[in-house]
């Protein structure tokens, strides 16, 4: 049930398919992040429309509202949902990295106070694990230390050895509620180092001594360091990652960042930006990111990207988009979130099937020079 097979290579570049409980992933792949059950301006038909076949749901989020046991109640995520493809969950370390001033961490946990209704709560590996397994996603994160791009090297050590601790915690408890349905869910570790490459690797090691995983996330990455620094981490780690398990790189949803990191050997990923800067009036195009708002789109009757096979592109013009925008009409909220979901997944698309014809690395050189030069503010 929990499967990962690689068929083909292009340099550190993989084509692989993941087998899981709620269905097949192919990667490289995009998944939408659906931060309260929802992705934002998104039905689940929209979704399965653009070619969705994975989402992320928010541990944290869902957690303080409506919380783990209203969601089970009402048939665990799927259901509650209405997504019947595959889910990954977060481990919520990164939404209480992000409550800097409202949280407080230590070897056992993290305690923080809620946004919701200002309640204190903690989170320990165990709890979060336990409140993963009450949700039903395919695959479940375990509790990491984030800390951010800038943070000391000691800081990101001693993140690094709490989170590998955490983590054996974690997979006990995991294994314990799984003993019964086993093929129900999976446990991944999240790799933690910052931009040190011997921590990056002291964590892969430690985390692979803890046991076989049926995939590896990187996280603590896209947290403020420059992206060249980030490119430099992923080659180091790369060939020491183990070449059967799926790799997640966390919080990573720029087309060029994603083009990056399948160079490097990177499988997963997942980011609110498509749906954030489509609510903001930016989508992705070939030739860079395209302000919907700018009055150069006022009278322009060709569809936001010609290359685009999306409901958006295929039925509106630039100048109506841009009239919705200036309305302040929701649905052009929707038009662009929807158009560029479908860009990434189907930019996925196109690197898979470039990496399976063995052309991958030229193309995707080509992408982005493209993409970087033309695009507009």
């Amino acid at each position: 049930m929990f499967e990962f097979s690689i068929a083909a290579t292009n340099g550190a570049a993989r084509a692989g398919t993941l087998t899981l409980p709620h269905g097949t992933v192919h990667t490289p792949c995009f998944m939408p992040v659906g931060t309260q059950g929802t992705v934002r301006a998104l039905s689940p038909l929209d979704l399965e429309a653009v070619g969705a076949e994975i989402l992320l749901a928010n541990t944290y989020h869902l957690h303080v509202r409506p919380g783990e046991d209203t969601v089970a109640a009402l048939g665990r995520l799927h259901q509650f949902m209405a997504w019947n493809r595959p889910l990954l969950t977060d481990s919520g370390g990164f939404q209480v990295f992000s409550l800097e001033a409202f949280r407080r961490v230590d070897d056992d946990g993290v305690e923080f106070q809620s946004h919701v209704d200002g309640r204190l709560r903690r989170l320990s590996p165990e709890r979060a694990v336990e409140i993963q397994w009450s949700l039903g996603a395919d695959v479940a994160m375990a509790l990491d230390h984030v800390v951010s791009g800038t943070a000391s090297r000691a800081e990101v050590e001693a993140a690094l050895h709490r989170t590998g601790r955490w983590l054996k915690r974690a997979r006990t408890r995991h294994a314990e509620l799984a003993a019964a349905a086993p093929e129900q869910q999976t446990l991944w570790p999240i790799l933690q180092g910052g931009t040190h490459a011997d921590l990056r690797a002291a964590a892969l090691a430690a985390t692979l001594d803890a046991g076989q995983w049926t995939g590896v996330a990187v996280g603590g990455l896209a947290v403020g360091e420059p992206n060249d620094v980030m490119h430099a981490v992923l080659e180091a780690l790369e060939p020491s990652l183990p070449p059967g398990a799926p790799r997640y790189l966390m919080g990573v949803g720029f087309p060029q960042d994603l083009l990056h990191a399948v160079a490097r050997g990177m499988d997963l990923f997942d980011c609110v930006a498509p749906t954030r800067n489509g609510r903001n009036g930016s989508a992705y195009t070939p030739d860079g990111p395209l302000n919907i708002r700018n009055a150069a789109h006022r009278q322009d009757a060709g569809p936001l990207d010609p290359t685009c096979d999306c409901e958006t592109c295929h039925t509106y013009s630039r100048g109506y988009l841009r009239h919705l925008f200036l309305a302040e009409e929701l649905l052009g909220l929707r038009l662009l979130s929807l158009h560029n979901v479908r860009f990434l997944v189907r930019l996925m698309h196109q690197a898979r099937e470039r990496i399976l014809d063995g052309t991958f690395d030229h193309w995707y050189r080509e992408w982005v020079t493209r993409y970087r030069a033309r695009g507009e503010s």
